[in-house]
C-alpha cells in the first residue's frame, strides 16, 4: 500500500547512518570467485560496508596471486583486489566440504562465483538446491559470455572480453593493429557491472522482503559492449562502424592528445563552441572561431586534420607549463597525460585522499584506490589488504558451530 506520508518527510525522519555504517552494512556476500572480474565486484561492496568472506580452495592457488605485481614473497595483486574480505579455505568438490558449504550459505545473502557454466551443478550445488538451504539468496555468476548461447561454455578473459565487444577495434592508430591497454579493462567493467547488479538485488529485495532469490546472469562481453552505446545505431542509421583514429576523437574536435615542446603529452577537449571558441583565444587566434570551417562541431570533424595540425602546431611551441598556464587562465578543459607517480603527487588528490593506505600484515601497509563513491556520514576506515587461504576458518566456521578439534580433522583431509 502506498505511504501518505510526504517524501521529503520521509526523508527527514530517517537519520543519517553512524559515520563507520556504509550503505551496504549488514548484508553479508560469500565470495567463492577467482582471479579479477567477480572478486572485484565483491571488493566494490565491501568498501561500501558489507561484510565479504573470501573462499578459496585449501592450496590458496587462485591465479590472481601469481599475476603481477608481485615480490618473491608476496602477491601484491591479491591483496589490494581482495582488500576488506575475511578469508576461508574449502573445498566444496568433496562431499564434507559441499555439505560444510550449504551450511555456511545458509546466512548469506549474496554468493559471487565465476566458474564456467554449470560448474556448481555439477558439484551438486546448482540454484535450486542452494535456494533449498537459503530461499532468498542472491546468486551473481560472472562468465565470458553468460550462461546461455553457443559460446556459454568458453573461457573468459579480459582481453577476449575487450576483442569481442568491439572495444579494442576502437584503439589504436588507424591502419595499424588494434590495441589492448597494458591492464585487464575487461574485468574490472565486469565487475563494476556485479556490484551494480548486487546492489540492485539488494534494493529490490528491501522492496520486496518475501521476495524470492535471484539469479544475476553477467556476461563481461556483454558489460563491455553496454560501454559502445551509440555503436550500434551509428551502424544501422548512418551506415558507419566506427574504427580506431589514436587518441584523436572523430565525432567531436578539436580533441587529441598533442605533444609539448619539452616532450609531455597533454590532452584538450574542445567538445562545444564556446570552448572551442576559448582554444583559439589561448592559441592567439581568435578569427579561427569564425573561419568557416570551423564554425560548428560538425565544421570541424568535417575538417579534422586542418584543425588539429593547427592545435599541435601551437602545442609543439610551448611547454608544459606554458601550456597549462595558457589553457587553465582560459577555462579550456586538459590535463596532462599522468603516470601513476604523477597521480599520486597530484596536490588535488592529495587533498581528497584519494589514496589511501591499507593495512597489511606482512608489509605494514600498502597504497591503493580510495573508496568511491564517497557517502555523507560515511568516513570508513581503510579496509586490511586481502586475507590469507583460510586466514579466518576458525572464526567462520566457529561460528557454525565447529570446534579446533573438528576443524584439524577437515584440515588433514583436505576439506578446508
Amino acid at each position: 500500500m502506498q505511504s501518505d506520508t510526504p517524501l521529503t518527510d520521509a526523508i527527514e525522519a530517517t537519520p543519517p547512518p553512524a559515520a563507520q555504517q556504509g550503505p551496504l552494512a549488514g548484508i553479508r556476500i560469500l565470495d567463492m570467485a577467482t582471479v579479477i572480474a567477480a572478486p572485484f565486484s565483491a571488493s566494490l561492496c565491501a568498501d561500501m560496508g558489507a561484510e565479504v568472506v573470501k573462499l578459496e580452495l585449501p592450496e590458496g592457488n587462485d591465479p590472481l596471486r601469481s599475476l603481477a605485481p608481485t615480490t618473491p614473497d608476496h602477491a601484491l595483486f591479491w591483496k589490494v583486489s581482495n582488500r576488506g574480505k575475511k578469508g576461508v579455505s574449502l573445498d566444496v568438490r568433496k562431499p564434507e566440504g559441499r555439505a560444510l558449504f550449504l551450511r555456511l550459505i545458509a546466512s548469506y545473502d549474496v554468493l559471487v562465483e565465476n566458474f564456467r557454466t554449470g560448474t556448481l551443478d555439477k558439484w551438486g550445488l546448482d540454484a535450486p538446491t542452494l535456494w533449498s538451504v537459503n530461499p532468498k539468496l542472491i546468486i551473481l555468476r560472472v562468465t565470458g559470455f553468460g550462461q546461455t548461447g553457443p559460446y556459454a561454455q568458453r573461457p573468459g578473459f579480459a582481453r577476449i572480453f575487450e576483442a569481442m565487444s568491439g572495444f579494442a577495434h576502437l584503439t589504436g592508430e588507424s591502419g595499424r593493429s588494434p590495441q589492448h591497454m597494458n591492464y585487464p579493462l575487461g574485468d574490472v567493467i565486469a565487475g563494476l557491472f556485479g556490484a551494480f547488479s548486487i546492489s540492485t538485488a539488494i534494493a529490490e529485495r528491501h522492496r520486496h522482503p518475501d521476495a524470492p532469490g535471484r539469479e544475476i546472469d553477467l556476461s563481461a562481453t556483454e558489460a563491455m559492449f553496454r560501454l559502445l552505446e551509440a555503436l550500434p545505431v551509428e551502424h544501422e542509421m548512418l551506415g558507419q562502424a566506427r574504427s580506431r583514429s589514436g587518441s584523436r576523437a572523430t565525432y567531436t574536435a578539436p580533441s587529441n592528445m598533442y605533444r609539448t615542446a619539452d616532450g609531455h603529452w597533454v590532452t584538450i577537449v574542445g567538445s562545444s563552441e564556446p570552448i572551442f571558441k576559448r582554444i583559439c583565444q589561448a592559441m592567439g587566434q581568435p578569427a579561427l572561431a569564425h573561419d568557416p570551417r570551423f564554425a560548428t562541431t560538425p565544421d570541424r570533424v568535417r575538417n579534422i586534420d586542418e584543425i588539429d595540425a593547427i592545435v599541435a602546431g601551437w602545442c609543439e611551441c610551448q611547454t608544459l607549463a606554458q601550456l597549462s598556464e595558457a589553457l587553465t587562465r582560459g577555462g579550456v578543459p586538459h590535463s596532462k597525460v599522468y603516470a601513476v607517480d604523477d597521480v599520486m603527487a597530484d596536490p588535488h588528490f592529495i587533498a581528497r585522499e584519494a589514496i589511501i593506505r591499507l593495512p597489511d600484515p606482512d608489509l605494514g601497509s600498502l597504497p591503493a584506490p580510495a573508496i568511491v563513491p564517497r557517502f555523507s556520514g560515511f568516513r570508513p576506515a581503510a579496509p586490511r589488504t586481502g586475507p590469507a587461504a583460510g586466514e579466518h576458518n576458525a572464526e567462520v566456521y566457529g561460528a557454525l558451530g565447529l570446534g579446533s578439534e573438528a576443524l584439524d580433522r577437515l584440515q588433514r583431509d583436505g576439506v578446508i
